[in-house]
């Protein structure tokens, strides 16, 4: 394998201290990383590498609580490091960067800044010749706000470099259990031969979040939850599940699938609208005990009112053989009971029932990504009793991803999308045709919501979204499994 340099653009950012650094340092720590892997930390601040580490492992360390590293480790893994001040909207200050680079080593560049800076950064990155060898690029999402803005962040991507050089993260397909989806579904005869309409009712994707905006409510009031989450996350996940065994694990194999189900679903116009989507807008409640702000009380608004969403639930439809008459529940929102994210594959109930009233208990495969990631499947059993001849209960055969593995812990995503990166795999990143997609299908179901003034109803924070999200579901005589 070719040597690395990895180009982290916004080392001193949030993400970079929050995730990214420690994500690499674990790597380090496992000795998975190349031992000749350079690391250059790119940053507007003027300062030097001595300046730049204390203040970084002060915030790792906030972060990863026990896990941080010791002195030894720290001295270690910042052997790699090198600090270089940038403007990046300056082209003349690209002169260190050039130098420290090596034309002869794979150059891995990771955009960890806002999308308005990767066409700049690209365009300069290629005026300085900094563009000279093999390189990459990793870029963080958002790809855009819609179709057309998305287009054009890729667009300027594939001006400096080909689609094959082109990693677009999700992290949600870094996680541990969304992996072991693929290996659930096509690796175990006796699920796969039931992951169709002849066998399931329905398909349930839940993301919930405890925070709020998070000091982001300029930024958040031009998106709203659907564009933050549903694009990327949980269009990801759909079609992860949804998707034909592909004929390869390899990158154009899985994107070429997930692209198919996201052509097959279903638009949802201004006819269908009121009928399949549900916006709501946290007010004032509580969460574990403790009083939080609405909406539009937190820090940055400056508003009496806005109609942006921050809960959304989607009843959504593949058109296709296999998912025809599955409905997919989706729902995703801020300022929820709990933080979790878990598929629900809900079986169909028997066609004939002789145990009785009420002993028709339906089969429930419920794949968890947070906060404990692992996979349930409920079976029906029978009580042991005398007094009762004949009594069933639902009991939870329960796969924890800690037990069995060589690991005391489950590895963050960030791990696994910096190894695949670094070697060359591109089979967890996003393909454009994905993106593009996805954002045809979201731009239409938004510009209906505006078309029927769909309303963001105010839920309380500490519930789970608006009362009438309850109602999508359940006029269909099923209920959300959380």
């Amino acid at each position: 394998m070719a040597a690395v340099d990895l180009i982290i653009f916004g080392a001193s950012g949030d993400l970079s201290a929050r995730k990214l650094f420690p994500a690499l340092f674990q790597l380090e720590r496992l000795n998975l990383l190349q031992k000749d892997l350079r690391i250059a930390a790119v940053a507007r601040t003027k300062q030097t590498l001595d300046e730049f580490l204390p203040v970084l492992k002060g915030k790792m360390a906030s972060y990863m609580g026990d896990d941080a590293p010791s002195d030894d480790e720290w001295a270690s893994f910042t052997q790699r490091f090198s600090y270089v001040a940038v403007n990046f909207s300056e082209p003349d200050e690209y002169g260190e960067l050039r130098e420290w680079l090596d034309d002869e080593r794979v150059s891995l560049f990771y955009f960890a800044t806002p999308p308005s800076l990767f066409a700049p950064i690209c365009e300069h990155l290629s005026t300085t010749n900094c563009l000279a060898g093999d390189c990459r690029i990793v870029v963080e999402k958002p790809i855009g706000e819609n179709l057309e803005s998305s287009i054009n962040v890729n667009e300027a991507l594939s001006r400096y470099f080909d689609e094959k050089a082109i990693y677009r993260i999700d992290h949600y397909l870094g996680k541990e259990t969304v992996q072991n989806l693929l290996v659930l579904r096509f690796a175990n005869s006796f699920i796969n031969s039931q992951w169709d309409n002849t066998c399931i009712d329905h398909v349930q994707i839940t993301v919930g979040e405890m925070v709020g905006i998070e000091g982001r409510w300029s930024y958040y009031d031009k998106v709203g939850q659907l564009r933050d989450m549903v694009q990327n996350h949980l269009m990801q996940l759909m079609c992860l599940v949804a998707m034909e065994p592909p004929n390869s694990l390899e990158a154009e194999s899985i994107r070429d699938e997930k692209v198919k189900i996201v052509r097959a679903l279903r638009r949802i116009d201004s006819q269908s609208v009121n009928e399949k989507v549900v916006r709501g807008q946290y007010i004032n409640g509580w969460i574990r005990g403790t009083a939080v702000p609405g909406y539009l009380d937190e820090d940055g608004c400056e508003m009496d009112s806005s109609d942006t969403e921050t809960y959304i639930a989607i009843k959504a439809h593949i058109d296709n053989w296999r998912w025809s008459g599955v409905p997919f529940y989706l729902r995703t929102g801020k300022r929820l009971p709990e933080k979790v994210t878990e598929i629900v594959i809900q079986y169909k109930s028997l066609p004939h029932n002789i145990f009785g009233n009420g002993a028709n208990i339906p089969n429930k495969l419920v794949i968890r990504l947070q906060p404990n990631e692992g996979i349930e499947l409920s079976m029906v059993s029978k009580k042991q009793s005398l007094k009762e001849r004949m009594s069933l209960q639902s009991h939870l055969l329960d796969l924890d991803f800690r037990e069995g593995s060589d690991l005391d812990r489950i590895p963050d995503a960030y791990e696994r999308l910096f190894l695949d990166a670094i070697q060359g795999d591109q089979s967890l990143f996003v393909g454009r045709e994905e993106i593009e997609e996805s954002w045809r299908w979201c731009d239409q179901l938004i510009e209906a919501c505006k078309e029927q003034q769909v309303p963001a109803l105010p839920y309380q924070a500490g519930a789970w979204g608006p009362a009438k999200a309850e109602v999508l579901i359940e006029k269909d005589f099923r209920s959300w499994h959380v």
